[in-house]
């Protein structure tokens, strides 16, 4: 029998199309699943922001009667505005080790693309820079985040097989935290405190923290990552929902917040307790013993993810973003941590990388976006 390609209609195929990487990673200790309440939450129209400005469309390959790929279709109409590129975007892309299929998955998006008039695909990407991006292409030995996309060593192949090229790549490191900061280190910072009017504030619950500076760190977030690769303005509805994603996890001694003297949010670095193991033992899922799993890994981790850092720009300069980095330390080495993972970081942005410069450290994955003129 040959491929046959289905489109995505019913909440059945929904659950079919999400749950799919769970038989095809069933054996790798590497994957790690997105919770299954964040893809539903990000893949259903009345759930997703996102669809203020996106359309999209999502299918699956079958075999032999069985299901064997899955891959979305996505147009963004904001990238578009922004960056002046009618470009569409392949994500939440998985199939069996066969050619063919691949074939087939991306043959379907080429040509969904080609009906809404764009002029090329590019991806994974998903419907904003804050969803899972970046196909593994180093680093296929290394267990992978929560907020990261897992694929296996044929995926670039085939990719590259089917006229696609590198775009842009980020790098990941892992980084290992010292035995303790130097107090030459604790007086220039001190000394920068002062001059720059810059201060830690701390919190203590995550609904304070929520109260009193949710908006404002999207707001940076939208003010910080404006320039970089694909990103684009979130909606008021958007910050709302990745307040819930992206703040549901943080813990006080891991997600540091700056302000300045008039207390208006300066900086702030969120970085979570690594959850990779749970959600890999139990596919993502919560639910019913999932969730026990997990507030363990919140409680006592030996690995923290780095997810988003952010500096005001006319602090930038000023290197405060050295208060956040020694606060985070200090509390690593007090709670434990041996290392700290930095999710990607765009190998064009020397400014983040070079936070880790005076660190021991590896980099150990690396991610790729490839893009395909369409003719």
């Amino acid at each position: 029998m040959g491929i046959e390609i289905r489109t995505v209609e019913s909440p059945r195929d929904l659950k079919a199309f999400i749950t799919f990487p769970e038989k095809l990673y069933s054996s790798t200790p590497q994957w790690v699943p997105a919770p299954v309440f964040d893809e539903i939450n990000t893949l259903r129209r009345d759930k997703n922001p996102a669809f203020e400005f996106c359309e999209s469309a999502y299918w699956t390959a079958w075999k032999d009667g069985a299901m064997v790929g899955r891959v979305a279709g996505i147009i963004n109409h904001r990238y578009i505005e922004k960056w002046s590129h009618r470009y569409a975007r392949f994500g939440w892309i998985d199939f069996i080790e066969d050619f063919e299929v691949a074939k087939a998955l991306v043959g379907v998006v080429e040509n969904w693309a080609r009906s809404k008039g764009m002029e090329a695909v590019h991806g994974p990407l998903g419907f904003t820079d804050l969803d899972r991006e970046g196909l593994l292409v180093e680093g296929f030995q290394e267990r992978s985040t929560f907020a990261t996309i897992y694929n296996f060593p044929y995926y670039p192949e085939y990719l590259e097989r089917l006229g696609y090229a590198k775009d842009i790549d980020w790098v990941e490191f892992l980084v290992q935290t010292p035995d303790s900061i130097p107090e030459k280190l604790l007086r220039v910072n001190e000394l920068l405190s002062k001059r720059s009017g810059v201060r830690l504030v701390e919190w203590t619950t995550r609904r304070d923290l929520k109260r009193r500076f949710a908006k404002e760190i999207f707001g940076l977030i939208d003010d910080a990552y404006a320039e970089l690769y694909g990103t684009t303005p979130l909606s008021e509805r958007q910050v709302k929902a990745y307040v819930n994603q992206y703040l549901g996890f943080v813990d006080p001694r891991f997600t540091k917040v700056l302000v300045d003297a008039e207390g208006k949010l300066a900086g702030f670095a969120i970085t979570v307790p690594n959850l990779s193991e749970p959600l890999n033992r139990h596919k993502g899922k919560l639910f019913p013993f999932g969730w026990i799993s997990l507030l363990r890994a919140l409680k006592n981790p030996t690995t923290i993810d780095m997810l988003l850092v952010a500096v005001r720009k006319e602090y930038v300069a000023r290197g405060v973003v050295a208060l956040l980095m020694t606060a985070l330390n200090d509390s690593a080495i007090k709670a434990g941590i041996k290392f700290a993972e930095t999710n990607p970081e765009l190998e064009t942005n020397l400014a983040v990388q070079n936070l880790w410069k005076d660190f021991s450290k590896r980099q150990h994955k690396r991610r790729r976006v490839y893009l395909k003129r369409l003719e």
